[in-house]
């Protein structure tokens, strides 16, 4: 089995890092939420309470990674986020009925920045259906995160530019399944393709 030392390094070759000082970073309007649902008085009071909070923690976390410069960890910065919009979540649902935070949960999920890679549940479906050893699950790991590395760094190359972004993205992705082909069994494979070929680039818009 090719180490996954290897593995990594393969996928973020050419990933290049220029700073980028004039990252705009646009964060998810909660106030359009508010036309979709009706809030008593006292929800809509909690409401912009808690995500006010959780804007400010984002953006705090936003300019600590921006005053690292050059080597602005995108990576750890995307993870923060996804703990900060769970958090925020349970804070919310102490405030939303059932069908309200449902839709909440649904809003977050299509506006908000998610990190470019297969989440923990396309992880696990892949893990279960595919019936991958454990070895093989650990190369599928390991190549996810290099994808992500890889195009997390070349984010300044590309930055504005959502036909540059899905070039860069098309490129990584090619370079994970093809480390991911190298150690699983063909019928594995197979399966993993299935499960995996409706993930495409999603441009900003």
């Amino acid at each position: 089995m090719k180490s996954l030392k290897t593995v990594f390094l393969a996928l973020v070759l050419g990933a290049a890092a220029i700073s980028c000082s004039g990252d705009k970073k646009k964060g998810v309007d909660y106030s359009q939420f508010k036309t979709e649902v009706q809030l008593t008085p006292d929800q809509e009071k909690s409401f912009d309470e808690i995500t006010a909070k959780y804007q400010q923690l984002q953006e705090q976390n936003f300019q600590a990674a921006k005053a690292q410069g050059g080597n602005m960890d995108r990576v750890a910065l995307g993870i923060k986020g996804e703990e900060l919009r769970n958090q925020q979540a349970i804070e919310m649902a102490k405030v939303l009925d059932g069908p309200q935070m449902e839709r909440f949960n649904k809003f977050v999920d299509e506006n908000a920045r998610k990190r470019p890679r297969y989440d923990n549940a396309l992880l696990e479906r892949i893990k279960a259906e595919a019936q991958l050893s454990e070895d093989e699950f650990k190369v599928v790991n390991a190549a996810n995160d290099a994808f992500e590395k890889a195009f997390s760094d070349a984010h300044d190359v590309y930055h504005g530019n959502n036909d540059l972004a899905k070039e860069y993205w098309e490129k990584f992705d090619t370079q994970r399944k093809a480390a991911i082909q190298k150690v699983l069994t063909p019928e594995h494979y197979t399966k993993f393709e299935e499960i995996v070929k409706e993930i495409q680039f999603k441009g900003r818009k």
